[in-house]
């Protein structure tokens, strides 16, 4: 006999395959849905302006976020994001211990969206987060969904490796590479400028770095973009950030919503079109 509990049947709770069970080994995985079976942490943890409380937000039996628990932890006040848990089993988090940084995902009581799903907000002055996968050299691959909702120039999605980005790292690897909207950057110079990014519109973007200078490879929408190449092969010490640039006194912030950001230290060339694919079957970018 099959069972259901809060009416899901017991046969969707054990069918459950997540990306990562399918293309698993990432360095680091930040989601608003469940990304591996056996992952049984939290997706947020969230502080909701109230009385400044906080708590862990996990996943529906469905493996999505569980919005029920959001929107009553966090009343008719908002909600802010102090921890994006990794999924990968790296315990890679991203966190932000200062409140008037950390970025958003519930206002007056209701969950911020993005194509009907859950989605967290920088808003391009304050709000970001901060991570460390670790020493990170070629091959990478990156894969992340995100909309820029204002703002011109350079606001970075993410970066990683810049100088700066902590005080007491006063000397740093040369190669880091960071994304925008607008603008792909290797190494402090442009290898991909485009014009076509409009304001207000969801996209699903594929880096992948495979042999240094010679082979870098960017997509959107699993479309294969036409870009120039670096003049030197990636080498970081893997500290990064999420809706600003490596460095947290630059003033560079993301104004917008980003639903997933997964690195693999790995070559993905052969699953991009499998994981966009995956993807955009849960967000419906493109």
């Amino acid at each position: 006999m099959i069972l259901a509990t809060h009416g899901v049947l017991a046969s969707q709770i054990q069918s459950f395959v997540g990306l990562l069970d399918t293309y698993p080994n990432a360095a680091v995985a930040y989601s608003v849905r469940k990304l591996r079976a056996a992952y049984t942490g939290s997706a947020i943890r969230v502080r909701r302006s109230s009385d400044n409380a906080e708590s862990d937000i996990g996943f529906t039996a469905l493996g999505n976020l569980d919005t029920t628990s959001l929107t009553s932890f966090c009343g008719a006040g908002n909600g802010f994001v102090t921890t994006w848990y990794d999924q990968s089993g790296s315990g890679v988090n991203a966190t932000q211990t200062t409140a008037a940084n950390q970025p958003q995902i519930v206002s007056s009581g209701s969950v911020i969206n993005q194509n009907s799903k859950p989605t967290i907000q920088g808003d391009g002055s304050n709000y970001f987060l901060r991570f460390d996968m670790g020493s990170t050299s070629v091959p990478v691959s990156a894969f992340y969904c995100s909309q820029r909702n204002s703002g011109t120039g350079y606001t970075y999605d993410w970066a990683m490796g810049q100088a700066g980005w902590l005080t007491a790292l006063s000397a740093m690897s040369s190669g880091w590479f960071q994304t925008s909207q607008d603008v792909f950057q290797w190494s402090g110079g442009t290898v991909h400028q485009d014009g076509t990014q409009a304001l207000n519109t969801f996209y699903l973007k594929s880096m992948l770095n495979l042999t240094g200078a010679t082979k870098l490879l960017f997509y959107k929408n699993n479309v294969s973009q036409t870009i120039g190449q670096p003049s030197g092969s990636i080498s970081t010490d893997g500290k990064g950030s999420i809706f600003a640039d490596a460095s947290s006194g630059s003033g560079q912030r993301f104004a917008g919503n980003i639903s997933e950001l997964i690195f693999y230290k790995s070559d993905q060339t052969s699953n991009v079109n499998g994981i966009n694919t995956n993807i955009n079957s849960y967000y419906g970018i493109y």
